[in-house]
């Protein structure tokens, strides 16, 4: 089994000002160390490992992490999409195959930066080089991202964290829409994870959570979706036991075939692992 999605750091209150006060749990080093006993107890055989700061350095950082640690079976990046000489980075970084793709945290961006010709046309380049794109956003900016996606239709797009619904309100309407427009592009897949973040972090419900997961799995289908944790971030709310149990819960429904598919499957396909 694979997790597609996990952070490493070294916390630096001043760069990582995004963890804030009420995120006491992650407030601390996380390293594929603190991965490795869960992993081994739930039969994980290794994650992709998804950049947190927004610059080059972290590409050097996640990688001499992989040196170290065989957990680590593929690297999602940050590189400047809009910068003119993206085609010489994207020529250097390709020498490091476990670089599978790239993201930025658009969730912190407006419309007119995911919209922005430059940008796009900096995703268009990644084709040529095999790389993928993780979407990272939140439900009220999917409109933007709907746009965005379909002036690239045959790169291979992830959205993450189902595109963050509103889990505590549960107001899931315009989300659902947007998520079925969304899946309509057979290049876009879904992970499964980050969704207690979204949620009230102590209080939510399983209902909540399976209520997302019926809209992804509906549009998107078995063969679209990957496993994620979101780990350490997940943390705020649960252990990272409690997370994995509820997808495994979830999919019982699904035929052996499509479990091996979210967990393991799609993921080998996507990222190349």
């Amino acid at each position: 089994m694979i997790d597609t999605h996990v952070h490493f750091w070294n916390f630096d209150p001043v760069r990582d000002s995004w963890i804030t006060e009420d995120m006491q749990a992650i407030r601390n080093d996380f390293s594929p160390k603190n991965l490795s006993r869960i992993y081994s107890d739930l039969q994980i055989t290794g994650c992709v490992a998804v950049q947190a700061n927004q610059s080059e350095a972290e590409n050097e950082f996640l990688l001499s992490l992989a040196e170290q640690n065989d957990l680590i079976k593929g690297i999602v990046g940050w590189i400047d999409l809009k910068n003119p000489d993206l085609a010489d980075r994207l020529k250097h970084w390709s020498n490091f195959k476990l670089i599978k793709g790239w993201r930025h945290v658009l969730q912190a961006e407006n419309q007119a930066f995911i919209l922005n010709p430059d940008f796009i046309a900096g995703i268009r380049q990644l084709k040529d080089f095999g790389y993928t794109y993780d979407l990272l956003c939140y439900h009220n900016q999917l409109d933007s991202i709907i746009r965005m996606v379909d002036q690239v239709p045959d790169q291979a797009f992830v959205l993450d964290h189902c595109g963050k619904p509103d889990v505590k309100s549960q107001d899931l309407k315009t989300w659902a829409g947007h998520i079925k427009t969304l899946a309509e592009n057979p290049n876009v897949y879904c992970k499964v994870s980050g969704l207690l973040a979204e949620a009230d972090w102590k209080n939510w419900k399983e209902i909540e959570i399976f209520k997302c997961f019926d809209v992804i799995f509906e549009n998107f289908g078995a063969e679209r979706i990957m496993y994620g944790s979101d780990w350490p971030v997940m943390l705020i709310s649960r252990p990272y036991q409690d997370w994995f149990q509820l997808v495994r819960k979830y999919t019982e429904r699904l035929s052996e075939q499509q479990r091996k598919s979210v967990f393991s499957g799609n993921a080998k396909v996507f990222y190349t692992l």
